[in-house]
């Protein structure tokens, strides 16, 4: 039994050192573009690429947070202002890469701005809220992924949209995961329209598809925010919305005022 165990680990390490050194060749000479890199995985990323050598391109929703990432990388990396919910800022921010990229085109497009507003239920959701979500988890990525896949097609590159688990189970946070469904069935489709296309002109035509579309799950970690500010939202929405609905409780209900718990 031991020997069988100790022979799956040192397959799996195997598999695990051979696949670490499939590395793509000429880093240095490749474009990746990052959405969200202000901060959490997008500023992480970012970083990651840098010291890897590839130029990064980070999209950066306030001047602060660009130089921030600026200080903490080498010369290579570059930023721009993008808000991925006005389509001005991704037309100049996909201008401002089209100069940068050249001829060579964009090698890496990874989607990964998004907001997560929601930590109460459903009926507590706020219409704004809600638009919002929309407009930077979904309606963004299709806009920015639609305006840079002429430069993503010239190098034959790969996009990644960071998706969820919540984008494939839903039971709480409803805004947020009707974004994320929507980010699993939009790579879907573009994953299934590209690999056909290029199937299909593979032979006598001289356009270029992008190779792989991946899609990026993650799950949402209480490390990767600051605990206090997490606790706070936490506390505000669940409150607000918890007394409202107590007090509505109280006002409509025919059996009178109960006690209530908070």
């Amino acid at each position: 039994m031991w020997l069988h165990l100790a022979v799956l680990v040192g397959l799996f390490y195997l598999v695990r050192w051979y696949r670490e050194r499939q590395v793509v060749s000429h880093l240095r000479d490749k474009f990746v573009f990052i959405t969200g890199c202000d901060s959490g995985f997008g500023n992480k990323l970012a970083r990651q690429l840098d010291l890897r050598g590839l130029r990064v391109l980070a999209g950066c929703l306030t001047e602060q947070g660009a130089e921030q990432l600026r200080s903490q990388t080498s010369d290579r990396l570059q930023t721009v202002i993008l808000d991925v919910t006005k389509t001005d800022s991704i037309a100049a921010a996909t201008e401002w890469v089209k100069e940068r990229v050249g001829d060579r085109g964009l090698w890496g497009l990874v989607n990964n701005a998004g907001v997560f507003h929601s930590h109460g239920c459903a009926e507590w959701l706020k219409m704004e809220t809600c638009r919002y979500t929309l407009r930077v988890n979904l309606i963004g990525l299709i806009e920015v992924t639609l305006s840079m896949l002429p430069l993503v097609r010239r190098a034959q590159g790969r996009i990644v949209n960071v998706s969820s688990i919540l984008g494939r189970i839903a039971f709480f946070a409803a805004d947020y995961c009707c974004s994320k469904y929507g980010v699993e069935a939009f790579s879907d489709v573009l994953s299934y329209e590209y690999y056909r296309h290029h199937e299909l002109t593979s032979y006598g035509s001289c356009k270029k598809f992008p190779r792989v579309i991946y899609r990026a799950w993650y799950l949402t970690t209480a490390h990767i925010y600051s605990l206090t500010v997490l606790e706070s939202r936490i506390v505000t929405i669940w409150q607000a919305s918890f007394l409202a609905s107590c007090l509505s409780n109280i006002l409509t209900t025919s059996m009178g005022p109960r006690p209530v718990d908070l």
